[in-house]
């Protein structure tokens, strides 16, 4: 029997997990440029803090959740996002009652149990950030920006930034209603028209064409703001106007999660055809007091990984990746590998990528490695190399071929390597 990964599993093998790593590593730099700390946290939660904090009627938690029962009778539910668990941990380990805001950043595999096609697996990767504790249009802006910064830092031209606001608790009773109205209104199924009483929003967001059809006339929330919400807004755009970063007003925007309030934005790549979406994220001002926490205002954003990956295939663009090995250790008689052993790890330990050829192949077949290894160059050790006390290195490119003391070796290839 020969095992397969799960259906709708995502894995990257090299070399294109170089890639992968590498995308993540530039968004870590750019996180700590702004003064974001690392967070790990579970895998798993407690299946109500996702049915509070995310919604009992959104498509997330009805439809898509990995949930369990563990031994000890206990419902747990595999992260299908981020948020939720990383507020709990921030609420949990009273990171809230230093400095605000938090800001905070992690990533991982999530999971969402929905019909795989490409860019939309049941086991994705997101990198996930979070501002908690200021209610403050420059920390919006702020958010926002940063994932812009990663998204040109990786050579992406064509993500656009879709921006919207869903208003607040003093405004968006008022629109709810009006929506409802409208939303009685029209031929929907069963299911949808309960969702239209429990929560309207997210019949906007359905992406049926029979449903967007008819609720192509629907009122938008940005005819019913409040004055505090318009001048939110309106300092969010200029901000990042300041900022010179472009977006498009999308006031049909809501996005798939209950617990998003005003600022409300995602990320688009025209060339992903209709998984478009590469990442998103909003404010979440009321989401803590849901999850059983004080008031807390946040905002935040996920950022999809894997569709990222594609944006950047579809744009031709690779990564930069370190080389994985430059130097290829050839090794000819039993004492001659012992003392390449040795010098391998010296040069690892000089910050140098070097590998070597095991298992005790000849000349023609250890230079085979080397080739395949992508090294730029070849150590070439024989027992009268050892007993000169020297080696011959290789030049891969020009077959240039010199002849280094042993112990000069290590010095005179971070020279030509670094």
């Amino acid at each position: 029997m020969s095992f397969q990964a799960p259906k709708g599993v995502k894995e990257y093998i090299p070399p294109q997990a170089a890639t992968f790593f590498e995308i993540r590593s530039a968004f870590a730099e750019t996180a700590r440029l702004a003064g974001y700390s690392r967070l790990e946290t579970a895998v798993f939660e407690d299946t109500q803090l996702f049915a509070r904090g995310v919604g009992e009627s959104t498509d997330v938690v009805s439809k898509e959740m990995y949930t369990f029962t563990d031994r000890g009778d206990r419902s747990l539910t595999l992260r299908p996002e981020f948020t939720a668990g990383v507020l709990r941990a921030v609420l949990e380990y009273g990171l809230h009652r230093g400095q605000l805001p938090v800001k905070v950043w992690t990533d991982g595999p999530v999971f969402r149990a929905e019909a795989p096609q490409e860019g939309r697996y049941r086991q994705f990767y997101q990198l996930d950030l979070e501002a908690i504790g200021s209610e403050d249009p420059a920390v919006d802006a702020e958010t926002i920006a940063l994932a812009w910064r990663w998204y040109t830092t990786l050579g992406l031209t064509r993500v656009r930034l879709l921006l919207n606001s869903l208003g607040c608790k003093e405004c968006r009773p008022i629109y709810r209603a009006r929506l409802q109205e409208f939303l009685r209104g029209l031929d929907l199924d069963q299911a949808t028209m309960e969702r239209v009483e429990i929560n309207p929003l997210r019949v906007l967001d359905d992406k049926r064409p029979e449903v967007r059809a008819q609720v192509e006339d629907a009122p938008l929330i940005g005819d019913h703001l409040c004055a505090d919400c318009k001048a939110y807004h309106d300092r969010v755009r200029e901000l990042l106007a300041d900022l010179s970063i472009p977006w498009e007003d999308s006031p049909r925007l809501v996005r798939g999660l209950d617990y998003y309030t005003r600022t409300t934005f995602e990320f688009d790549h025209p060339l992903l055809g209709a998984q478009s979406g590469i990442g998103g994220g909003g404010r979440y001002d009321g989401l803590s007091e849901a999850i059983g926490g004080p008031a807390l205002p946040g905002i935040g954003f996920g950022l999809g990984l894997d569709r990222t990956v594609i944006a950047m295939q579809r744009e031709g663009l690779e990564a930069p990746t370190p080389p994985r090995c430059e130097v290829y250790g050839v090794a000819l008689g039993e004492e001659a590998n012992r003392a390449m052993f040795a010098l391998v790890a010296g040069l690892r330990a000089a910050g140098v990528a070097a590998d070597m050829s095991f298992g005790g192949k000849g000349l023609k077949g250890a230079m085979k490695g080397a080739d395949r290894s992508g090294a730029r160059f070849a150590l070439i050790l024989g027992e009268r190399d050892l007993a000169a006390q020297a080696v011959q290195v290789k030049d891969l490119t020009t077959a240039e071929q010199t002849e280094v003391p042993l112990a000069r070796v290590v010095e005179f290839l971070k020279g030509k390597v670094q």
